[in-house]
């Protein structure tokens, strides 16, 4: 195929370069590969399996469509994709107003300046990857969706390389616990993958059905039902999936130590101080979280 290219105008507080930091992490995400000043991804689309390529141009991001299909159709679904991948349509002033007024957090203005809440378009996805991560370090939940990627997901191949799609419920629902077992997976964590992507195929879950519901609650009420999808898992689907601002990841050890580290608490029981915080920062919770988060390389702790 003929390579497409497509330019996406960023907005004001936008950095392609915070964006890639996040992306690249020194962890083996397995569904993305960061060059120094790109990134590649592959994803399953209505119209086809596709390769892309998103840099830098000027006042715009630069997608280059390299394999897959062309047509118009992909190529707005494409754009919508990294739209909401990259949180484009977001005005961040507000948010800098904020930060601007506590000087706990004031610096972040400028060293994390343009860094976007980067999220998981792909719901189904992001509830696989929060399971996946419950209670395990970071480094060894990516070798698990590694595993789990590479056995049950498709691929495209490009110059010389493998990118990874990851894998559609209809194969994970099929998917024997022994499977997942031998990658490492607990019994539990293994019957809850299966148990959410069984529940994408049968319709009792969908993204459609998330969003018709009218409020945060019932959005995290509706999640929790599903066996192996606590508050946290919840909370976090709706962040990265749905950008709820109330999706706080509460009790996730690196935002207590990023609150702690900021003098913000003393102590990780502290919950009124916790509460008291993201009140002050009502409508920009996960991004406030998402932005400690990003602290905790940079700022060493109290």
């Amino acid at each position: 195929m003929h390579q497409q290219t497509i330019l996406l105008a960023t907005p004001p507080f936008f950095s392609f370069q915070e964006c890639l930091w996040f992306l690249n992490r020194n962890y083996d995400d397995c569904l993305h590969v960061v060059g120094e000043n790109s990134v590649l991804k592959a994803i399953a689309t209505p119209f086809g399996d596709v390769l892309f390529r998103v840099s830098e141009q000027g006042g715009s991001l630069r997608i280059d469509l390299l394999e897959g299909a062309a047509s118009p159709e992909c190529r707005d679904f494409l754009t919508a994709y990294i739209n909401e991948w990259f949180d484009i349509d977001r005005d961040l002033a507000p948010f800098y107003t904020q930060l601007k007024r506590d000087s706990r957090l004031a610096y972040m203005v400028e060293d994390f300046a343009g860094l976007r809440l980067m999220g998981i378009p792909d719901m189904f996805e992001a509830l696989c990857w929060s399971v996946i991560g419950q209670q395990i370090n970071l480094t060894f939940a990516y070798k698990m969706k590694r595993r789990m990627v590479e056995r049950f997901g498709r691929h495209i191949e490009w110059d010389n390389r493998v990118f990874h799609i990851f894998p559609e419920p209809e194969v994970l629902a099929a998917a024997e616990i022994g499977e997942l077992r031998a990658m490492q997976f607990s019994e539990k964590k293994a019957e809850y993958v299966i148990g959410v992507a069984r529940a994408f195929v049968e319709g009792t879950l969908s993204r459609e059905k998330i969003e018709a519901l009218p409020d945060f609650e019932a959005r995290q009420k509706a999640l929790t039902a599903h066996k192996g999808v606590g508050v946290w898992t919840a909370n976090y689907v709706l962040m990265k999936s749905f950008r709820a601002p109330e999706g706080i990841p509460h009790g996730d050890v690196g935002l207590l130590n990023a609150l702690a580290g900021h003098g913000i608490i003393a102590e990780r029981s502290e919950k009124d101080k916790i509460e008291a915080f993201f009140r002050d920062y009502a409508g920009w919770e996960t991004y406030v979280t998402f932005y400690l988060w990003r602290s905790l390389a940079v700022k060493p702790l109290a």
